[in-house]
């Protein structure tokens, strides 16, 4: 949802932080802070807007032992992500791991 929101990099760059390999999880006041900027942010218009009717609806879903999360939306363009692993591909195979 980084595309919805100004300054994402900056304003989720407490939270990114904690995803780095070996840092130990501290959940502090800037944390915090990120989080709910972020929550608030994307609860706000235009992030939610009414449906285009006769659109088709995609429902996205990811699921854990730990936990449920699932967003219903309408496509706003057409992509496809392929993945293509191989030599071409050593550097995004490096950075991807």
């Amino acid at each position: 949802y980084r595309r919805f929101v100004k300054g994402f990099s900056i304003i989720a760059s407490p939270l990114s932080k904690l995803l780095h390999k070996e840092v130990k999880f501290i959940w502090d006041d800037n944390c915090r802070e990120s989080f709910e900027t972020l929550k608030s942010l994307l609860t706000q218009a235009p992030i939610l807007t009414l449906p285009i009717e006769g659109k088709e609806y995609v429902v996205y879903k990811d699921a854990s032992h730990n936990g449920l999360g699932c967003v219903m939306m309408q496509e706003d363009y057409d992509c496809t992500i392929d993945y293509h692993p191989g030599k071409a591909n050593v550097v995004a195979d490096a950075l991807s791991q």
